[in-house]
């Protein structure tokens, strides 16, 4: 493999019998040494991340990967366990695979999953997602103020701040990124 030629962000790729994500890679060059392609990379397994030169990796051989559309089910200790909604079966994802996710998996709900050889390895959580108010303060006026929040608690378990008006039983959209409120759903 010439430099980064087949490489691309999102590949699956195998390495010393584990597999891996890339999760970026950079071409640097030192002075007249010739350029080293440092790859990012993330355990499919653990989600722990780690960096690797090309070099290392030796030659790369990308996984074959499918996604497909999985409805959340329930927890079940440590794991979580998603459907395969055309054939019904039934899969599970360590707390420790699907990450800050966790907060913002809704029962019920469809998720696009990342499967290997038929195994569910990861899931795409989206940008901002729906939740229900579960729980906060009556609504309450700030005189003119609109940058006035509140403590919420939502359907997933998360808490995170609110405006004012924001009521129990409202449905609003939050940035997974940083857990902030986007808007309230209509």
């Amino acid at each position: 493999m010439s430099h980064t030629e087949g490489l691309h962000k999102g590949m699956v790729i195998r390495h010393e019998g584990q597999l891996f994500t890339v999760l970026d890679y950079q071409q640097i060059q030192k002075g007249k040494q010739k350029p080293t392609v440092h790859v990012k990379l993330r355990s499919v397994s653990t989600g722990h991340t780690g960096e690797r030169t090309l070099d290392e990796l030796g030659k790369i051989e990308e996984v074959p990967t499918e996604m497909r559309e999985m409805q959340y089910i329930y927890a079940d200790r440590s794991d979580r366990v998603f459907m395969d909604t055309e054939s019904y079966e039934q899969f599970p994802l360590g707390e420790d695979v699907v990450g800050n996710g966790i907060h913002f998996l809704v029962e019920q709900e469809l998720y696009r999953c990342l499967t290997i050889d038929g195994q569910l390895v990861s899931l795409q959580i989206p940008d901002v997602v729906v939740l229900e108010v579960l729980d906060t303060a009556p609504v309450q006026h700030a005189g003119g103020a609109t940058n006035v929040h509140k403590e919420a608690r939502l359907a997933s378990g998360i808490e995170i701040q609110v405006p004012l008006f924001i009521k129990t039983g409202d449905k609003i959209r939050v940035r997974t990124d940083n857990r902030e409120y986007v808007g309230k759903e209509h």
